[in-house]
């Protein structure tokens, strides 16, 4: 949250304080009629968030992580009332129960409140809650509730508003040192928002075949697992305080829908217990708990019990065990692309390269667009010394679907052992910016347009987008968005 506020007061100072000559291209905030903050400079803030976050937190790379959790978040966002916003979401590897959402889409959860939901409508009431705050607006209505003021006395309004949220003692006295202000005032602002996107969230899970009571469901369970907190409570109740009042209101609402059977999907089970063998401090500590779980019972779902386990054996190198494990699971359902792409992984981690490659193959002719398929075989393909083939893979892949920092570090060590610099200077600056790392993006460019082999595409390609991340890198420096050191 603090990373927050710093963009937050950065770019609105800013706006008053760069040169004269400078301030056409900065984005523009708006003006009264149309509203402080336009969808233009909320999605600059979230793209700036989003890199902040890539640099300052442990954001989960897995593909079959990611894969999930947007899948998840589209279905939501696919039945709210503002299904234009280019939304990210993404999982941080963090056992404490929190989530965030930032202008622009960013939707950011932690593992643990995946590992800590004992349903999937519990984790999408999470989500929803999170979506609403993004589509109702609330960041850039908490810019229009202090755009009566002077711009410093806005910026600071608004800081001690965000501050509030994550420590609502400190945002307290913060703003009770903002002149003509009072407490109560960023109290109420703050609940509204609660309240509204309790009741939006709720109707987008009832929307998209979630159980509505999901979100009350986590809640409750939140509040009473406080209880029992010795230190500070949960980072989510900080962040997003809760009240009796506030969970009979959301119990009341969700009440309203038909009740119906609402069952988890194999892959929340699947997920879950990935996250849950990953949760340990050792491998071995995470194949006694999965043994003891499928020889008592003790876990929700044996299959996805046994799907841990075998995760928890292969990274304990105990591969003739995993591979009974996910034989077991591949008998009973031979498609499955999870245990498929289990068991090629298991190959690769005993550098049984081509034998992975085989299984990912019939797996990408099963699932030809499944990101985490095509990102396994390529670097399956990359290991067995096949970087022609992985570059042609990745390559089509990219023609149809978005690229990720994912696919651009994997396109650019294909192009490199492919024999191609040039390209993998071009890629690698891709991955660079969506890190945050303008500069070096501008510097794997520049690498790049010094290489032998460009044509005349190449070269006019690299020439356009140095132009554009060169005026990045000014807006940057201009909003003092740069990184450190």
């Amino acid at each position: 949250m603090k990373f927050l506020i710093y963009i937050l007061l950065t770019l609105t100072f800013a706006a008053q304080n760069v040169p004269a000559g400078t301030t056409q291209n900065l984005p523009d905030m708006g003006d009264s009629a149309g509203g402080v903050v336009t969808p233009e400079f909320e999605r600059r803030l979230g793209q700036a968030v989003m890199r902040q976050v890539r640099q300052s937190a442990d954001v989960i790379t897995d593909p079959e992580m990611e894969s999930y959790i947007q899948s998840i978040g589209y279905q939501l966002v696919a039945n709210s009332d503002d299904n234009q916003i280019l939304f990210i979401f993404f999982v941080i590897d963090n056992p404490a129960i929190n989530a965030f959402a930032a202008p622009g889409g960013v939707v950011g959860i932690n593992s643990g409140v995946i590992l800590n939901s004992d349903t999937e409508s519990e984790l999408a009431g999470v989500l929803a809650h999170e979506i609403a705050h993004v589509t109702q607006r609330h960041m850039a209505r908490t810019y229009e509730a202090a755009s009566k003021f002077s711009l410093p006395m806005m910026a600071a309004m608004v800081g001690a508003i965000l501050l509030g949220i994550a420590n609502p003692e400190a945002g307290q006295a913060a703003i009770a040192a903002v002149a003509g202000f009072s407490a109560q005032y960023q109290i109420n602002f703050t609940r509204a928002n609660e309240e509204e996107a309790d009741r939006v969230g709720i109707q987008l899970l009832a929307r998209s075949g979630f159980d509505p009571h999901g979100m009350p469901g986590f809640f409750q369970k939140l509040q009473k697992t406080s209880r029992y907190y010795r230190g500070d409570a949960p980072e989510f109740l900080q962040t997003h305080p809760l009240t009796s009042s506030r969970i009979a209101e959301s119990i009341a609402r969700a009440e309203r829908y038909p009740v119906r059977k609402y069952s988890n999907s194999i892959s929340y089970k699947l997920i879950r217990a990935r996250l849950m063998a990953d949760s340990f401090e050792s491998p071995k500590e995470a194949v006694k708990f999965f043994e003891t779980s499928l020889e008592t019972g003790g876990y929700p779902d044996m299959e996805s019990a046994r799907y841990g386990y075998a995760l928890a054996l292969t990274r304990a190198n105990d591969f003739a065990r995993a591979r009974e494990q996910l034989g077991l699971l591949l008998k009973d359902d031979e498609e499955n692309i999870t245990y498929l792409l289990a068991a090629a992984r298991l190959e690769s981690a005993q550098r049984n390269f081509s034998a992975a490659v085989g299984i990912y193959q019939e797996a990408h002719k099963l699932y030809p667009d499944y990101w985490p398929v095509v990102h396994g075989y390529t670097r399956a393909l990359l290991d067995a010394k096949q970087p022609g083939r992985a570059r042609d893979l990745i390559r089509n892949y990219g023609r149809n679907h978005e690229p990720s920092l994912a696919y651009y570090d994997l396109l650019s060590q294909a192009e490199a052992e492919s024999g191609s610099p040039a390209e993998s200077g071009i890629a690698k600056a891709e991955y660079y910016y969506l890190t945050g790392g303008t500069q070096l993006a501008i510097d794997h460019l520049k690498f790049a347009q010094r290489q032998a082999e460009l044509n005349y595409y190449q070269m006019e390609r690299i020439k356009a987008r140095l132009a554009q991340l060169e005026y990045e890198l000014t807006l940057e420096k201009e909003l003092k968005l740069e990184p450190e050191g």
